[in-house]
């Protein structure tokens, strides 16, 4: 799976939102010094997550941003579909749309299996287990799987 610099950014920008004083405001420049992100592009991706009603902003020397929902209630999974789009996309479509002939008749059932394994973790975690550490008991076994951190 590939992960978007933008849906990086935007997990990091959240998580450090998620560990504010509570209900503070946190500008631009400090989120993109904190997580070394370049602010010009934080700026779009904090509009973006404003829009979708993940963020709220309030302008003026106490103002900035902060979370508008709790950090429990924001998933990895809703964060990817605001920034990138449906998760398990097959060449721009849902994967039970897509159609194979042939011996890839059956590809179809691979992509919806992919996709129903991405939501098993994306949709569990949320911003404020990213925030503190606290990962679901499953995505922790899956962490402590012998190949887990190995590149392949």
């Amino acid at each position: 799976m590939r992960i978007s610099a933008k849906v990086d950014y935007a997990l990091r920008a959240l998580a450090e939102l998620a560990v504010a004083e509570e209900g503070g405001y946190r500008k631009t420049e400090q989120i993109a010094e904190a997580q070394d992100i370049p602010a010009k592009f934080l700026g779009n991706i904090l509009q973006e997550l404003r829009r979708a009603g993940l963020v709220e902003s309030q302008r003026g020397a106490e103002g900035g941003h902060r979370l508008a929902r709790p950090a429990t209630a924001i998933t990895v999974a809703d964060v990817i579909r605001i920034v990138d789009g449906p998760l398990g996309a097959v060449a721009g479509q849902a994967p039970e749309d897509t159609a194979y002939r042939g011996a890839a008749a059956h590809l179809r059932e691979t992509w919806v299996a992919t996709r129903a394994s991405l939501r098993q973790v994306l949709e569990q975690v949320t911003v404020a287990q990213i925030a503190s550490g606290d990962m679901p008991r499953a995505v922790d076994g899956l962490l402590d799987a012998p190949d887990a951190w190995s590149r392949r």
